[in-house]
């Protein structure tokens, strides 16, 4: 089993032979057969041991148990004493969720403040078979059915190369006594239910189910790196980033296989689940602005693409710029200005980050605010008035990101420019303009 373990190690570039490791070590089989085989692989390893609260007397037995096997290795020992159940209950989740979550925040810094490469856990085959099954019960995609990895950032999973029974012949060969967990037989967990009701009868469909299991895990992992290239093809393709949204051409999505699959994994990072993005694929050839929302992201489809932001409370204050004031820092919007004495044949610039304004015609202090349903002003080179909601409308401008807009208003209630699009005629630079207030939006 050493041999087997050595080579997947190697075949998975798991850790250098050199590289210290901080292994995790309950003080039950798994982790006590982690322990002793690295120790006989010859690497250099700490253990931390988790105490988690929850099983009184016995739990302290598991650490003192673990604290021992640590010296007969000569291993430096790392403990913590956890408040699991205060810990859940602050944060609504599960215990298992909650020891999960202070193990690994624990690991990370107990790694990263001693200067170990990795942390080793014990997960085997069986365990891979578990997550399958309990990822698929739950409803998964690809990524819930590749199992356990062997190496995720600084987790390194060296025993998933060999099975449960592997184990128990291990430390019957090597005479290891390692320590029970009576919470390991308690139907009240999902994943003991599995391994207890569940997999006993599909390994008698299957003796060697474990090891298939892992097998088509592996299989799996191969057609997900795939689809990741082809949704980073896609990508490049289909996706625009701008400062204030994330942008995916229509067209193109229409002309990618599996398409509610592809937009799924391009809207992962966006927070918006399987059965939302086959709407948004099922409202492609709807009118535009439907729209969708995610925990952290709002979309909505517009004539040819989709427009992706983050979901924040509109900006409902306004802000002032005095006169000689020369920057206003808003949440998402930074403006800068410059004043200017010009002459005969100065040349206003263009460009819709700024505003060349008729200074002697503005009245001081300016606001800097959201434009509001009602608003008014009349675009540059016309004599007439625009409303706002029906000029951006012309301008196109998606659902979504029309409370991203901004007007510069003069203290006579007049709108010198919407910003980022249109300086007003009112406040334009004409040839009896002595100076110009530059608006720049950095």
């Amino acid at each position: 089993m050493l041999d087997q373990i050595q080579l997947f190690i190697q075949e998975n570039s798991l850790f250098s032979p050199t590289d210290q490791l901080l292994v995790a070590v309950s003080g039950g089989l798994d982790s006590v057969v982690l322990a002793d085989v690295l120790h006989r692989l010859g690497v250099k390893f700490g253990v931390a041991h988790c105490h988690f609260g929850l099983r009184g007397e016995e739990a302290d037995a598991d650490e003192q148990f673990v604290r021992k096997l640590a010296e007969k290795y000569e291993a430096p020992y790392f403990v913590e004493f956890f408040q699991t159940k205060k810990f859940a209950e602050q944060e609504g989740i599960s215990t298992q969720m909650a020891a999960r979550a202070l193990r690994y925040e624990w690991f990370e810094r107990v790694r990263e403040q001693q200067g170990y490469a990795a942390i080793a856990t014990a997960h085997h085959q069986r365990d891979t078979a578990e997550t399958m099954l309990l990822n698929l019960t739950h409803g998964t995609g690809l990524a819930g059915l590749h199992g356990i990895r062997p190496k995720a950032g600084h987790l390194v999973r060296p025993l998933l190369a060999v099975s449960k029974p592997d184990l128990y012949d291990y430390v019957v060969e090597n005479r290891l006594i390692w320590r029970e967990d009576a919470s390991n037989d308690s139907p009240v967990y999902q994943r003991n239910r599995l391994r207890l009701e569940v997999l006993p009868v599909l390994r008698d469909i299957n003796p060697s189910l474990d090891h298939t299991m892992s097998v088509t895990a592996e299989r799996v992992g191969a057609a997900e790196e795939i689809v990741r290239r082809y949704v980073e093809e896609t990508a490049a393709q289909a996706q625009r980033q701008e400062p204030e949204a994330t942008y995916l051409d229509i067209r193109l999505l229409q002309k990618t296989a599996a398409t509610a699959l592809v937009l799924h994994e391009l809207l992962r990072p966006f927070g918006f689940s399987y059965l939302v993005t086959k709407d948004i694929v099922q409202s492609f050839g709807a009118e535009p602005g439907r729209r969708f929302e995610s925990p952290t992201h709002q979309l909505v489809k517009d004539r040819d693409q989709l427009v992706i932001t983050p979901r924040k409370l509109r900006q409902f204050g306004s802000h002032q710029l005095q006169a000689g004031q020369e920057a206003l820092k808003i949440d998402g919007l930074h403006l800068r200005t410059e004043l200017l004495e010009i002459t005969e044949g100065y040349d206003v610039p263009k460009g819709k980050a700024l505003a060349a304004l008729d200074a002697d015609v503005l009245k001081f202090p300016l606001t800097v605010r959201p434009w509001q349903e009602g608003d008014w002003f009349m675009p540059i080179g016309m004599k007439g008035k625009k409303k706002l909601s029906d000029f951006l409308i012309d301008q196109k401008v998606p659902l979504n990101l029309k409370d991203n807009v901004w007007v510069l208003v003069s203290a006579d209630g007049k709108i010198a420019w919407v910003i980022g699009f249109r300086p007003d005629e009112r406040f334009r630079v004409t040839e009896q303009t002595e100076r110009v207030l530059l608006v720049k939006r950095m």
